[in-house]
């Protein structure tokens, strides 16, 4: 079972909602790759409004998650996309249910 998350919540800016929707599309690739990120969810609440959510079954899934590409390269774009700064919190996962 999965014990570990993050959750992010994105605010675009002002004529930056579909470059950030893009940016979220192609971050799938990049996770991907990440073997200890166990279930990873963009999505989308309204035009301005997004938020990423990963699960983890250990801390260092979650460190490599957060120490990985997609974490350096929306901090590279956050100034550019984002109005206000990343707010990433993590949360415990209480129950799960993911394929397998």
């Amino acid at each position: 079972m999965t014990h570990y998350a993050l959750y992010t919540e994105l605010r675009a800016k002002p004529g930056k909602e579909e470059e950030l929707a893009s940016f979220l599309l192609g971050a799938q690739a990049l996770v991907a790759d990440e073997a200890k990120t166990i279930a990873w969810f963009a999505v989308r609440f309204d035009k301005q409004t997004f938020a990423v959510f990963d699960a983890f079954d250990d801390e260092a899934g979650r460190q490599a998650h957060i120490n990985g590409e997609v974490a350096a390269a929306l901090g590279a774009r956050a100034a550019d996309l984002l109005e206000g700064p990343l707010d990433i919190r993590h949360p415990s996962v209480l129950a799960d249910k993911l394929p397998g």
